[in-house]
Order: structure tokens, then C-alpha cells, then sequence
């Protein structure tokens, strides 16, 4: 216990001077949003990962889904490095890197703003970032107190209040340089951390082969190419949390901030190597769950009736499958993970309301002082309505993730995309698919279907509908 609390100080106090490093060179809004616009590859690749992945991976995702699919959760791993990273840097961060593809735009609603000509659409996007980023930051801030409720005896509204007050502290310092610079060392962490991780769990099970053995004795479907619940629920997961990404707010602005269109070409490779060693791994150790936890050794992560607490799965499994003179490195795993990814969506909701709302809506004179101030106080209070969600527990981290990324992308997706690569569709096909995409998944979504289905199906029909809708549109019109 001394030996974690010693390295977690030193940990904090490492944030801290970055975070200082960081605030001296943070002049102007867009130093602090942007960190000039001259981030190298290396930095923005592990920025990149280090935002796609975080405790809501290892902690919600990789418990539940490796607890009822067994094995197949590896094709979320795969399909994610695949689309999710490699193909989202190639379709979208180059396509960004060209001259006059952005519009000069350095935020999504701004961009979808001077693409289509809609004030009443940036509008829009402004407030469905600080809407449905906020659950997504709280499902983060869940997976991180339940993981320090584990290993430090302590509450979990204890935690809750650290982690909050330790990240508002880290993100009003320095911004996006020092969030970038930073994420660099998270990355290495994270890496070499897995690493072990994924060693540690195969010598505890006996080998790879013993593990398989194990599990197909339980339920042979659990090996299988496609596990229990089905292909449906599976194809859900795999599309949500690959075809999000390409119209993810926090996502996005990490290519707006990267230097140049080489400087993609190679933090694409980087970004997707890394992706799948974190991804891969991850879901690995979560489908090994059923053959390590039971209600007699791990009795906190079953409820009375000896039914699994996803949210607790992986919490418990790392304490008992990583020896205990390890355990502060998976501790730092999912730190580190967490706190990057919550660093990138407290930026983005933070400067979506600074930037798209107060200065695009509100005082349009307002100079680079004030906006730099008014992140700074946004990105604090922001951080606080994600704590008091997650303190209310008002549902499973995948859960409320599903719900984020399917009302992001669904909303997003079809205006985004379409906007980049087709010169053809128009603002009523993008507020139509906007608006219907992200109809679609909540109607769907209050009506009792899952969440990582109904946002998948809200992203399609976002898709759809934006060229649907342009073309009977120009139609119309004679074009």
C-alpha cells in the first residue's frame, strides 16, 4: 500500500509540472486549444490513442463485453485499430491536412458552421457536444473511482472527488501542449503496462492453451469466432465504437492541432500499432474473467444473487490476477489511460461552448484574453457537472458510453463526413441527418434497445439521410 501511494504522489506530482511547463507557454486561445497548430506526429499519435482508450476500455468495456462474448470481443479490438484509428487518420485526418479543407475552422461546429453556411448548425453542434459529452465523462470518471475503491480501501464518492479535483487542476494549468506532451508519457506507460498485464494473466491461467480449455469448458461459445449474445449484438459493438471515431468531437480536433499532411502519414502508423496492443490486450484479459472470478473468491463483483457487476469485473480481476508487487502498474495503465481521455473531452466541451457558443452567438468581440480565461473557468465547470452525474451511478459505464458515442456519431457522422467528400450535399441535408441521426438513437434508445444498437443504427440513417436529402433538395431546385 506505501509503495502505491508514493508512486501515485509522484505520478501527481509529474502531471503537475508539465501541467506548470505547460501554462507558461500558453499564451492564446489557440496555444491553448491547439497548442499552436504544430503538434508532431508522435505526440498527436499518442494523443490520439490515448483519447480513444481509457478506463472506460479496461474498466467498463473489457469486463462486460469479455464476460459474455468470451474471445469475439477481439474483433472489437481488431476492427477498432483498423477503422476506428488507421482508416479515420487516412479518410479524415488527411483530408484535413488540405489546403482550404478545414474553412479555416478550428472546431467541429465551426467547421459544419462555414461548410454549409448555418449559424443555426453550429448552434446545434455546440450543444450536443456539452450535452452528450458530459455522461461520457462521468462513465470515465466511474471506471477511475471504482479501480482506486479497489486499491486503496477507500469510498467511492472519495475517489470521485479527487479525480476531479486532481484533473481540473491538471487541464486549467497548461492545455492542450502540455496535455499533448504528457500523453506521450502516458502512452509509454500504458504500453509497457500491458504488456506485463498480458503476461501476469497468462502465467496465473496456465498458458494461453489452459485459459481456451477453461473457457470452452464453461461455455464453448466463448472461443467461438462469435460469442453468446449473438452477431447482432457483436456487429453493434464493433460498428459503434469503430465508426464514431470519425466524427468524434475530441477526436477530430487532435487532427486540426497536428503539423502537416507527412506528419499524419506517420502518426497513423503510430496511433494504429498502439491501438492494437492497448485494445487487444485489453479485451483479452477481460474474456478471461469468467475462468478467474466467482462469487466465493471475488464476492464484490456478484451481486446476492450471484449475477456479475460489469462495472466491478475488472477491478477485481487485476487484484486477482496481477501480483500485488505489480499492481501499481496497472494502476498507472489505467490512470494514465483515464486521464488523457478526460484531458481531450474536457478541452473540446470546454472550447465548444468558449468558442462555437459565447464568441459565435454571444460577444463576438471577445479578445483571445477573455476566451483563454473563459476556458479555463468553463473547463472546471464542466468537470464538475461530469463528477455529480457520476456520482449519481445512474447506469453502467457502457451503457451511458453506448448512449455518448451513439448520440455524438449519429448527430455528427452524416454532416462531417459528407461535408468533407462531397461537394453536392447542402445544409438541410446536414441539419436533416444531424438532427434525424441523432432522433433515431435517442427514440430508439428510450424505446428499450440497447445503446450500442441504437447508436449504430442512428449513424447509418445519419449517413443516409444527408445525401438523401440534398438530392431531392437540389432537385427541386433545377441542380
Amino acid at each position: 500500500m506505501t509503495a502505491r501511494i508514493i508512486i501515485l504522489i509522484l505520478y501527481a506530482l509529474m502531471i503537475i509540472v508539465v501541467g506548470i511547463r505547460g501554462l507558461r507557454g500558453t499564451k492564446t486561445f489557440n496555444d491553448f486549444y491547439l497548442g499552436g497548430g504544430n503538434v508532431g506526429p508522435w505526440m498527436t499519435a499518442f494523443s490520439y490513442g490515448t483519447a480513444y482508450f481509457s478506463a472506460v476500455l479496461f474498466i467498463g468495456f473489457a469486463g462486460n463485453i469479455g464476460w459474455n462474448f468470451g474471445y469475439s470481443g477481439l474483433w472489437v479490438a481488431l476492427v477498432n485499430s483498423l477503422v476506428g484509428v488507421a482508416l479515420a487518420w487516412r479518410l479524415v485526418g488527411m483530408k484535413l491536412k488540405e489546403p482550404g479543407a478545414t474553412f479555416g475552422a478550428t472546431t467541429l461546429p465551426e467547421y459544419l458552421s462555414r461548410r454549409y453556411g448555418s449559424p443555426e448548425l453550429k448552434l446545434l453542434s455546440s450543444l450536443v457536444i456539452f450535452v452528450f459529452m458530459i455522461p461520457y465523462t462521468a462513465a470515465v470518471f466511474m471506471g477511475l473511482s471504482y479501480l482506486f475503491t479497489s486499491n486503496f480501501n477507500i469510498e467511492y464518492w472519495h475517489a470521485l472527488a479527487f479525480m476531479g479535483f486532481f484533473t481540473a487542476l491538471y487541464m486549467v494549468l497548461g492545455g492542450y501542449k502540455s496535455m499533448a506532451l504528457i500523453d506521450m508519457i502516458f502512452g509509454g506507460i500504458m504500453a509497457v503496462s500491458v504488456i506485463i498485464l498480458f503476461f501476469s494473466t497468462v502465467h496465473q491461467g496456465g498458458g494461453i492453451s489452459a485459459i481456451t480449455f477453461d473457457l470452452r469448458a464453461i461455455d464453448p461459445r466463448l472461443t467461438q469466432a462469435v460469442g453468446p449474445p449473438g452477431w447482432w449484438p457483436l456487429l453493434s459493438l464493433v460498428l459503434l465504437t469503430s465508426m464514431a471515431p470519425f466524427a468524434m468531437p475530441q477526436l477530430i480536433q487532435k487532427f486540426y492541432a497536428i503539423k502537416d499532411r507527412d506528419t499524419v502519414k506517420r502518426g497513423m502508423l503510430a496511433s494504429t500499432l498502439f491501438a492494437i496492443l492497448i485494445g487487444g490486450v485489453a479485451y483479452f484479459i477481460g474474456s478471461t474473467s469468467r475462468v478467474f472470478l466467482n462469487p466465493g473468491n471475488a464476492p464484490a463483483a456478484f451481486n446476492e444473487a450471484g449475477q456479475p457487476l460489469f462495472d466491478i469485473i475488472m477491478p477485481e480481476l487485476l487484484t486477482n490476477v496481477v501480483p500485488v508487487s505489480l499492481s501499481v502498474i496497472i494502476l498507472l495503465l489505467i490512470l494514465s489511460a483515464s486521464m488523457s481521455t478526460l484531458a481531450a473531452l474536457v478541452l473540446v466541451s470546454s472550447s465548444t461552448f468558449v468558442k462555437d457558443f459565447y464568441q459565435g452567438f454571444i460577444n463576438e468581440g471577445a479578445d483571445d484574453k477573455r476566451m483563454t480565461l473563459l476556458m479555463r473557468l468553463m473547463s472546471a465547470l464542466f468537470i464538475l457537472l461530469a463528477v455529480v452525474l457520476a456520482y449519481m451511478n445512474i447506469d453502467s459505464i457502457v451503457a451511458i458510453l453506448g448512449i455518448s458515442w451513439g448520440a455524438l456519431g449519429s448527430f455528427f457522422l452524416g454532416p462531417f463526413i459528407w461535408g468533407l467528400y462531397n461537394k453536392k450535399v447542402r445544409r438541410s441535408g446536414a441539419i436533416a441527418s444531424g438532427v434525424g441521426g441523432l432522433m433515431v438513437c435517442i427514440l430508439l434508445y428510450a424505446g428499450g434497445m440497447p445503446s450500442p444498437q441504437a447508436g449504430t443504427i442512428g449513424m447509418f440513417a445519419s449517413l443516409a439521410l444527408n445525401p438523401i436529402v440534398s438530392y431531392i433538395r437540389n432537385k427541386s431546385q433545377g441542380k
